[in-house]
């Protein structure tokens, strides 16, 4: 039993290849293609402010702010600021939200998104970079590309609609700090929502 525990341990230990991204770090670098096939590099982004999103159209928690309309409002204030928004799936083939370009348009369509673009990462790569746990799970980068920002969208974990208004937009409010040129002030809160389906 104990030589089976050590060696469970050691695996477990040795599993991460990637670490996942540090706040006050520069973001990890990527390359993906879009839900259109358009090819999109973070570095491509430099000097602007970059919102990763990480998106399932069937969890209830990603529900909860589209249906309200919350998200396509977020995301269209902050692309009027000039924020680049990528909304990105991570969701590996046959899993639960694994999306392709097709659908991934027809979701946007059907919901009105407002991000920048929908990034398609299957492979689960970028995801397991940037750590990313739920969906939504956020994440902000500064013009000079440090990750700022990693966490939930919100201080209250629920999947009720009735809670947007009562609750702090941490992705609000970190790009709020980076517009007055300020440092932003909550830079981690603990991520909620349904997992992200590797």
């Amino acid at each position: 039993m104990m030589k089976i525990l050590i060696a469970a341990t050691a695996i477990a230990i040795s599993a991460p290849a990637v670490a996942a991204a540090v706040v006050g770090q520069p973001a990890p670098a990527f390359t993906a293609t879009d839900s259109n096939g358009k090819s999109h590099s973070l570095s491509a982004y430099r000097g602007k402010t970059v919102v990763l999103e990480w998106t399932n159209a069937e969890c209830p928690f990603v529900q909860k702010f589209y249906t309200a309309g919350d998200m396509q409002r977020t995301q269209s204030a902050a692309r009027a600021d000039g924020v680049v928004w990528l909304t990105i799936n991570s969701g590996a083939t046959g899993k639960q939200g694994n999306v392709n370009g097709q659908q991934a348009n027809a979701i946007m369509k059907r919901q009105g998104f407002n991000s920048t673009a929908y990034l398609l990462d299957a492979s689960g790569d970028i995801g397991r970079a940037y750590g990313a746990k739920t969906t939504p799970h956020m994440f902000v980068i500064d013009p000079k590309g440090t990750l700022v920002y990693a966490g939930g969208i919100d201080n209250i974990p629920s999947a009720d609609p009735a809670d947007i208004g009562k609750a702090q937009n941490f992705v609000k409010l970190a790009l709020a700090d980076i517009k007055a040129g300020k440092p932003v002030a909550t830079t981690t809160s603990r991520p909620y929502g349904c997992s992200v389906k590797y």
